[in-house]
């Protein structure tokens, strides 16, 4: 990971880091690890975010080395990060679109306010820079605003955008796009969806619409389907997993607005609750701010772990 991304990843994640790694100052300044500040700590991970399965290893893992111990707040720091780093690595897989399919095609689903029309155009951007060719649908048809903002970043890419009058079929804007793109050699088909969640139903039926039409011309798409999620929204992100893979076949997560949220704790929670592929994390508004998703970084980061923070700095992994 760049030093450029990373001095952003540490800043973006300065809230979840003073919310963490404050409290472990306060906690655990040179005290002997008994069963109150085991207790202590066990509330602290699970107030910030971690899940109760994450906070329950690191304290079985205290109370296995170091009961009775004095440690200090630097020494949980780095079991911390060394735990969460862990259950991060399996899941940190960029998204990377197959070359022989022409086009891999992408269905980005997530509720509306994650951020999913943004990515999409941080993703087109970034791979037309690769040198592939995107080609993106406007298939959140519901709003207008969704419509003009990926427009504006089909403009700024270079890219095509399949777009409709208010309300039109987003199955058959989709189906439209990929006989484009496979006529035209486009390498990826980045596909915009609504997220109203609070019309659970309809959001099925259209989604399951979308897939089923898109079996007409290719019975292997979508290749991907990318959930965004929004980092402010907390525990609220694992319901919203949860939702979303029974509607469809999620394939892998983008995490956006971490800079704007003091519970970056939550990306540990998702990937010890559902080991599903993180692809990205978003920390910013440019499309330098999406990127690929560094285990040991992100781990670093969100507890404030200076010793290794300094090392990874000199040498990233």
């Amino acid at each position: 990971m760049a030093m450029g991304f990373f001095n952003r990843l540490k800043e973006g994640l300065s809230r979840s880091t003073q919310k963490l790694g404050g409290n472990l100052t306060a906690v655990f300044a040179h005290r002997r690890l008994d069963e109150e500040a085991l207790e202590e700590l066990e509330e602290l991970l699970i107030a910030a975010d971690l899940g109760p399965a994450v906070a329950g290893r690191v304290i079985d893992g205290f109370r296995r080395s170091r009961f009775g111990s004095e440690v200090t707040d630097e020494e949980v720091r780095v079991a911390l990060s060394a735990e969460i780093a862990r259950v991060l690595e399996p899941v940190a897989i960029p998204f990377a679109p197959d070359p022989a399919l022409k086009p891999h095609v992408a269905l980005v689903v997530g509720v509306n306010g994650t951020g999913k029309t943004t990515t999409i155009g941080k993703m087109a951007l970034q791979y037309s820079r690769l040198g592939l060719k995107p080609i993106l649908v406007a298939g959140d048809t519901f709003r207008a605003a969704a419509v003009e903002q990926l427009q504006i970043w089909g403009e700024r890419v270079g890219a095509p955008v399949i777009a409709g009058p208010p309300n039109a079929d987003a199955a058959g804007l989709a189906f439209e796009a990929l006989k484009k793109a496979k006529a035209e050699g486009a390498d990826l088909l980045l596909i915009d969806t609504a997220g109203r969640l609070h019309n659970k139903g309809a959001l099925m039926e259209e989604l399951a619409k979308i897939i089923r039409v898109l079996r007409k011309f290719d019975a292997t798409a979508p290749h991907s389907v990318i959930l965004v999620l929004d980092a402010t929204t907390g525990q609220n992100a694992i319901e919203q997993v949860r939702v979303f893979k029974e509607l469809v076949d999620v394939t892998g997560l983008v995490v956006t607005k971490l800079d704007g949220s003091a519970r970056g704790g939550i990306v540990v929670a998702l990937a010890e609750t559902f080991k599903l592929p993180l692809h990205a994390v978003g920390v910013g508004e440019t499309a330098e701010d999406l990127r690929p998703f560094s285990a040991a970084e992100f781990a670093r980061g969100l507890v404030g772990d200076t010793v290794r923070l300094v090392a990874g700095a000199q040498k990233p992994e």
